[in-house]
């Protein structure tokens, strides 16, 4: 199949073209900037040099490849994560005008299938902190301008809700892993959170199944077996790199220095992701964050 993977230089973007490389599709994957086309051709992938805000240099780009199917990755999240609402402004542009831009850019191109990767802890609109409600807005309106065309006959379109991405090469976790080491990351005492994990690589397995296997207006929650909680995630971190033990801090505590933060860590959002086992016939690798993570122990040793 000839796909087109729009953010392929991202988190999600790298492992994914990797993936769609190897089960043999034929890949040309969007990045905006001339910088990372190394490295997208070094795994196989045609690249295309565009901005998803630019709707004429989009639409060319799209069109150029002639895609069987595309895949939306888009995202603008700080290579750090995000920390304040703020964070996600860019985002969420890119998931409401980006969006309608790469839709119809793939429509225009005679594209059949559209795959989004969405985000499971904003999609059921319970948004986890104060702040969050754009980011809210932003990713419902990417899912239902998708499920909307689908249903208008447009395009097949299938939504991905990926929870929090992590891996031993992802920004995020490099950065938690760098903080645990110098003994900045407490843990929170007595931490009921559930947050919906998932590790890159299979979020990327899943995706490629997706396209290949899934019905049109699917919506599948791809996250691992077991929900964990921050605090879980930090002592997991810890013990791995044989860090000092994380201090302890009341709950209290984060709220009055970080709202946003400590609104978010302690979401209990534990999802289910039977349907996309079911029916992709997918199976995450790492059954949560501590068999995700365990190669750091590996290079630790």
């Amino acid at each position: 199949m000839n796909v087109f993977v729009a953010g392929g230089s991202g988190t999600i973007g790298m492992p994914l073209v990797r993936g769609l490389v190897a089960a043999g599709h034929r890949v040309t994957a969007l990045t905006r900037s001339t910088t990372t086309a190394a490295g997208l051709h070094a795994i196989g992938a045609v690249v295309a040099v565009a901005d998803a805000l630019d709707r004429q240099a989009l639409t060319h780009a799209v069109i150029a490849a002639a895609p069987d199917a595309v895949i939306h990755q888009l995202t603008a999240i700080p290579k750090g994560g995000v920390t304040r609402a703020a964070d996600l402004e860019p985002t969420n542009r890119l998931r409401i005008e980006g969006t309608r831009n790469l839709l119809d850019a793939a429509v225009d191109a005679g594209a059949r299938r559209f795959l989004v990767g969405s985000f499971a802890m904003l999609a059921s609109g319970e948004a986890p902190a104060s702040g969050t409600n754009a980011a809210g807005v932003a990713v419902r309106s990417m899912e239902s301008q998708v499920l909307e065309a689908t249903t208008n006959g447009r395009i097949e379109g299938v939504i991905l809700r990926y929870g929090l991405f992590y891996g031993t090469d992802v920004p995020s976790t490099l950065t938690t892993i760098d903080m645990v080491r110098r003994h900045r990351m407490p843990v929170i005492r007595n931490d009921q959170g559930q947050l919906p994990m998932i590790n890159v690589a299979d979020a990327a397995a899943a995706t490629v199944l997706a396209l290949e296997r899934a019905p049109a207006g699917a919506v599948y929650d791809i996250v691992d077996d077991h929900a964990v909680s921050f605090s879980e995630m930090v002592r997991t971190v810890a013990e791995y790199t044989g860090a000092p033990a994380p201090w302890r801090v009341p709950a209290w505590l984060p709220r009055l220095v970080s709202p946003y933060m400590a609104r978010l860590i302690t979401v209990r959002l534990p999802l289910s992701n039977a349907r996309a086992k079911a029916e992709l016939g997918w199976r995450p690798q790492y059954s949560s964050i501590r068999e995700g993570l365990a190669p750091l122990a590996r290079q630790a040793a």
